[in-house]
């Protein structure tokens, strides 16, 4: 009874954390619907991209500055990186829903589908997205648990008696 009790409870704030990342993201994003739209993936994150012509570069991450979202310069790097490339001369305002795993696969999701949306809008920014590797999923993931190990490869200690 108790278990059912507090997975209604996450499902509750799991639904007022999505509108409420709705509602930032609307204040954010520009009313015309003028955008690009691509996917990037990496582990479970799934991060869904969308870019729209702008004046100003910015990246926004789930309703939030991408420096507010993630925190260290590191992941910020990592996300705008695409963005970055010497060829691409336009300015973009980046809004990323990124969802699952952990914050350094998903900045590399975020990455990944903003160089899918650039290349949608320009396919002469292909080959230097590909050649610094922007274009490639990560295909690496954790792998699954088997029966009768402890964890996917940790076997239970051997006793002889």
């Amino acid at each position: 009874m108790a278990d059912r009790y507090h997975r209604n409870i996450k499902k509750n704030k799991k639904s007022q954390v999505h509108s409420a990342t709705k509602e930032k993201m609307a204040d954010i994003i520009p009313k015309k619907g003028d955008y690009t739209e691509a996917l990037g993936r990496r582990k479970t994150a799934v991060a869904r991209v969308r870019l729209y012509p702008a004046k100003k570069t910015e990246v926004h991450v789930n309703g939030r500055p991408c420096d507010e979202y993630f925190g260290t310069d590191q992941l910020n790097m990592i996300a705008r990186q695409a963005l970055s490339i010497e060829e691409q001369k336009e300015h973009y305002l980046v809004s990323a829903y990124v969802k699952g795993s952990g914050p350094n696969a998903q900045a590399e999701s975020i990455r990944l589908g903003t160089a899918r949306a650039l290349v949608q809008i320009d396919e002469e920014l292909r080959s230097p997205l590909k050649q610094k590797g922007y274009l490639k999923r990560d295909p690496r993931s954790v792998e699954r648990k088997k029966f009768g190990l402890l964890k996917a490869r940790k076997a239970p200690a051997w006793v002889k008696r």
